[in-house]
Parts: C-alpha cells; sequence; structure tokens
C-alpha cells in the first residue's frame, strides 16, 4: 500500500472541519528535519508545526488540548506525518 505524505493545506482544512479554529497556522517544518528520525528525504510531509486557538480548548488543560489536535490529525500520521509541534495560542 503506497501512501502520500500529507500537506499543509491538508493538515488545516482537517482542523478547520473538527475544531473550528478561531486562529491557525500550519507550517511545514520538514525541510528543517533532514538526516533526523522520521524524515522521508523528501524535504516536507512528516514534520510540521500547528498554531491554533479553539473555543473547544476553553476550560481544558494542556494535554487535553494537544490530545484534540492529536486526534484530528491521526489518520495524516498513519500516512506518514511523523511530528506535530503544537502551540495552543
Amino acid at each position: 500500500m503506497t501512501h502520500t505524505t500529507p500537506t499543509a493545506a491538508e493538515l488545516d482544512a482537517r482542523l478547520r472541519a473538527r475544531l473550528s479554529p478561531t486562529a491557525l497556522e500550519v507550517l511545514d517544518e520538514s525541510a528543517a528535519h533532514a538526516g533526523h528520525a522520521g524524515a522521508n528525504g523528501t524535504g516536507y510531509g512528516t514534520h510540521f508545526r500547528v498554531r491554533i486557538a479553539s473555543p473547544l480548548f476553553d476550560g481544558r488543560p494542556r494535554v487535553a488540548r494537544h490530545r484534540l489536535v492529536y486526534d484530528a490529525l491521526q489518520d495524516f500520521m498513519d500516512q506518514g506525518l511523523h511530528a506535530v509541534a503544537i502551540e495552543v495560542l
């Protein structure tokens, strides 16, 4: 089975659909991780930074907020997404 690596636009669309963010920025930082664990040699699709604010985060501890993001992106992780740095705004 062949997997394609996710794009920042795909992650953005998924997070918007699942978490209704009031602020969202998705950055593909894969090129900066060349040679690191999980890098695929293409320079994209493996390491992302997500900056996000969502009303769904209200009243939840940091771990629960991060879990919402990871749960929304789980199928991308199954396709080769290796790391997501999450910054809750």
